[in-house]
């Protein structure tokens, strides 16, 4: 978008709103393209003349010269799930840093509307595309190689041509189940999506829970491995529901989201069980919502803000790269934190 002069739609011109605010036509494009060095009187000036003329930037026409739309997508799984919506917020913030707008897209955590986010981009729609993954698999990496920029982001599975955000899926289970040992739990539940045939959030956070009963030596136990068939609350609450009632002894549980999490705290109170008094339970993620919930929850913090800029910003250097030889594909795995809080005693 910098650099755009614009036109318009219909007879008003962008000479005309210059005239109209006493300045040039180059202050007036740096305003449409919110550029950071217009002082605020002159910039509320432009606006004025903008609203007062009826001027309407001719986005057809600047799209044709420049190659560009000034948007980017991003592309989530659910947009309801706060997870995601916290994530979007991060995503917008960083890319408006560029002076780029976010198209916001729901995949259903399907391989189907994964593929058709990819299409969009692919029709020229964005400029490029942040794609949250749940349906495509390491089989679909040959789908990636498009071209135009696409990032990655959220678990560890692909394996090139396309960046890669990931989460510390292993590396933050692991730390959340020796959080729940340090704490004194030495039968530690997993509420978790179960095994499937690709690699996912459920699987690499399995391998994360079970390397951090092996360095503690407390044996894996089967039956305190609790699948559920989505990741939801509803399915966490009677994951809860279900262990508290199996007679099995647990005095921990790690649940593989906190949308999973703040679920099984809600079945543990529904059978009698007290959190932290009788079991410890941490969740992944660090929702903000978690931090007001009674009790609130220990979770794993994959720094969020973090993730979010690191995706807009290599796929702004993508974008750079327009003409020049692609470069290698790059992987950014986020750092975490563990936030101890009242479900663990903290």
């Amino acid at each position: 978008m910098r650099g755009f002069s614009g036109e318009a739609a219909g007879m008003v011109t962008i000479q005309d709103v210059a005239r109209a605010a006493g300045v040039s036509a180059m202050t007036v494009s740096h305003v449409i393209n919110d550029h950071p060095h217009v002082k605020t009187e002159t910039r509320a000036r432009v606006l004025q003349a903008i609203t007062d003329l009826d001027y309407r930037v001719n986005v057809a026409a600047r799209n044709l010269r420049t190659g560009r739309t000034g948007t980017i997508g991003l592309a989530v799984p659910e947009v309801d799930r706060p997870y995601y919506g916290q994530l979007a917020a991060e995503i917008i913030t960083a890319a408006a840093r560029h002076n780029l707008k976010v198209a916001i897209e729901q995949t259903g955590a399907s391989r189907e509307g994964e593929l058709d986010a990819l299409a969009l981009s692919r029709n020229r729609l964005y400029d490029g595309l942040i794609l949250s993954t749940v349906g495509l698999g390491p089989a679909d990496t040959d789908l990636l190689k498009v071209d135009y920029p696409v990032v990655i982001l959220g678990e560890r599975i692909f394996d090139g041509p396309v960046d890669h955000v990931a989460m510390p899926n292993v590396e933050g289970a692991r730390a959340a189940t020796a959080h729940l040992i340090e704490q004194g739990c030495r039968r530690v539940a997993l509420i978790d999506g179960g095994p499937g045939d690709e690699v996912d959030v459920s699987s690499l956070r399995f391998d994360g829970y079970r390397e951090a009963l092996e360095e503690a030596g407390i044996p894996l136990d089967s039956r305190l491995l609790v699948h559920i068939d989505g990741l939801t609350m509803e399915q966490g609450a009677a994951a809860a529901r279900r262990v508290s009632e199996s007679g099995v002894e647990f005095d921990g549980a790690f649940c593989v989201t906190d949308t999973v999490a703040m679920g099984a705290l809600r079945g543990f109170a529904d059978a009698g069980v007290r959190v932290p008094q009788d079991v410890k339970v941490i969740g992944f993620d660090n929702i903000a919502e978690g931090a007001y919930i009674v009790p609130s929850l220990s979770s794993i913090d994959p720094d969020h803000a973090l993730m979010a800029s690191t995706a807009v910003r290599f796929l702004v250097g993508r974008l750079a790269e327009k003409g020049k030889k692609r470069q290698v594909a790059r992987e950014f795995i986020s750092r975490f934190t563990v936030v101890a809080r009242e479900s663990t005693g903290g």
